[in-house]
């Protein structure tokens, strides 16, 4: 039974995809209604799979777990974002450092001067 709730599932989301093909006349709205229209038919059935049941568990406990999160507060956000800015400062100037060396190694290997 659970594969043919899944063959539906796919014949929905195919007619919705041929309706926006086959109704290229009529306006984009309609088009974009038939996608939505199919997908939406195809999510309903596939909530009564097995696979649907399971995704809808898996759901449901990742927002039990997000409720649990201990979110920073705003003075340990600014601090954090400070810290990564200066070090990525600090990394640029390092990186850019390191390049003109190697650059000005080249170049006197190369024989061009400094």
């Amino acid at each position: 039974m659970n594969k043919l709730k899944l063959g539906l599932v796919y014949i929905f989301i195919l007619t919705g995809i041929v309706g926006f093909t086959y109704l290229s006349e009529s306006p984009m709205v309609v088009r974009v209604l038939s996608v939505l229209l199919g997908l939406s038919l195809a999510a309903f059935v596939a909530r009564y799979t097995t696979q649907g049941q399971d995704f809808y568990a898996f759901c449901r406990e990742s927002s039990q777990e997000t409720r649990k999160v201990v979110w920073p507060t705003r003075k340990e956000t600014l601090q954090t974002s400070g810290l990564v800015f200066a070090f990525v400062v600090a990394m640029a100037l390092f990186l850019w450092l390191i390049d003109a060396a190697l650059m000005s190694i080249v170049k006197l290997t190369m024989g061009q001067g400094g």
